[in-house]
């Protein structure tokens, strides 16, 4: 099996049912002064679907895609569920020693969130690594096959990304994620780990506070000693989404199908599901029009439809045991932002986890690589680059000229 070069081509017809769809929107009603207490505002939505009749143009946006983007295709077997063919983007750095790094995204980003940091990682410079990239589309996102069976857990994402990697000649490599990103990773940590995968980042880094039946002296010593000011604002931020923000997670982990045939057949119904999140999961970052826009399209024009992204959230609640009862003890690195969805103390991570490197950064949230590219670039180098703690991790591949 070898991998096919893939350009984005929407077909025209798509594109007429879109601006037909847009055409015909129906928009509901509002509650005087309701701001976003209630959801995603109707002034909001309503700009969003004139610029998308009228003002955005989706070829611009593929033929900018498809410069920037080296993309290809691959046909994965992943154990009693077949033949998936896979989109990913990868892109080699002119180092010859660069880094392999699998970067896999998360809900509702893809692999659109490479974009920006995709140029500052594969960069060559005496001053800092280099790094071959590899950015998944995982199955049902994108423009990668979904599955077709019942079961598809986060095993078999993290197999799709470990094979991928194999396949391209990379039996030893890094990874970053963020989202579900974190979970595929960190599963291919406790699977792969040692043998191929060698080292893990997130920017999500999320534990389980101590518990005294398994760990009685941090518990205690978790009682007696104060959260910082710090601390105390990222556990709020957590309360917030628990209380506040995880409906959608509810939905999507138990009746993903009946919430698909809304996504599927109503682009507005799409765009507000998910700029909902764009808006509130960030750090009032600055959206553009055409950012949004192009966001949704991926969803909306994907290989298996919106719908299919959902049902990762249902067979992960089905799992038995949780992602987090496991740890991998490779190496770890971790970047905090402090509007990200859950920020739990450091301490709760470096429990759990082989940490090496931390970060902690004044702004940004949860789209840590549209949001802060260079914060998070800076991250990678600062844990992989000479002096760093993970630096050689992979052996022959330390990023340098």
């Amino acid at each position: 099996m070898s991998d096919s070069p893939f350009t984005i081509t929407v077909p025209d017809d798509k594109l007429a049912i879109l601006r037909a769809k847009l055409d015909l929107t129906t928009f509901p009603d509002e509650l005087d002064d309701a701001g976003w207490k209630y959801g995603a505002p109707l002034a909001d939505i309503k700009r969003l679907v004139a610029r998308w009749k009228d003002g955005y143009d989706w070829r611009v946006h593929e033929r900018a895609l498809n410069g920037e983007l080296p993309m290809f295709t691959r046909d994965i077997d992943v154990k009693d569920f077949g033949t998936l063919n896979i989109h990913y983007v990868h892109k080699k750095s002119e180092v010859v020693d660069a880094i392999p790094l699998l970067f896999v995204h998360g809900w509702p980003g893809s692999f659109l969130e490479v974009r920006k940091v995709l140029p500052l990682l594969t960069a060559a410079s005496p001053e800092h690594p280099s790094f071959h990239i590899v950015a998944l589309s995982l199955p049902g996102f994108g423009f990668s096959e979904a599955p077709r069976k019942q079961g598809f857990n986060v095993e078999q994402y993290a197999e799709v990304g470990n094979k991928l990697m194999l396949a391209l000649g990379y039996n030893e490599y890094v990874t970053q994620g963020g989202d579900w990103g974190h979970v595929v990773t960190r599963t291919m940590g406790n699977v792969y780990g040692g043998k191929h995968h060698k080292a893990w980042h997130t920017n999500f880094p999320v534990a389980m506070p101590p518990s005294f039946t398994t760990a009685p002296f941090s518990f205690l010593s978790f009682l007696v000693t104060p959260f910082s000011a710090e601390e105390k604002a990222g556990l709020e931020r957590t309360a917030w989404f628990r209380s506040k923000g995880r409906g959608y997670f509810a939905e999507q982990s138990t009746q993903p199908q009946t919430l698909g045939y809304a996504l599927a057949d109503s682009p507005v119904g799409l765009l507000a599901w998910i700029y909902e999140k764009l808006v509130l999961w960030t750090d009032n970052h600055p959206w553009t029009e055409d950012e949004v826009l192009t966001w949704i399209s991926i969803y909306l024009f994907s290989r298996a439809g919106p719908a299919a992204s959902l049902r990762i959230y249902f067979e992960l609640e089905g799992n038995s045991s949780s992602f987090l009862s496991k740890c991998p003890t490779i190496p770890m690195g971790a970047s905090y932002f402090p509007k990200e969805l859950i920020v739990v103390p450091q301490a709760w991570v470096r429990k759990a986890n082989n940490v090496v490197f931390e970060s902690k950064h004044q702004s940004g949230g949860h789209f840590a690589a549209h949001e802060k590219p260079e914060e998070l670039v800076d991250d990678l180098r600062k844990m992989f680059g000479k002096g760093g703690p993970a630096y050689g991790v992979v052996p022959g591949k330390a990023g340098y000229a």
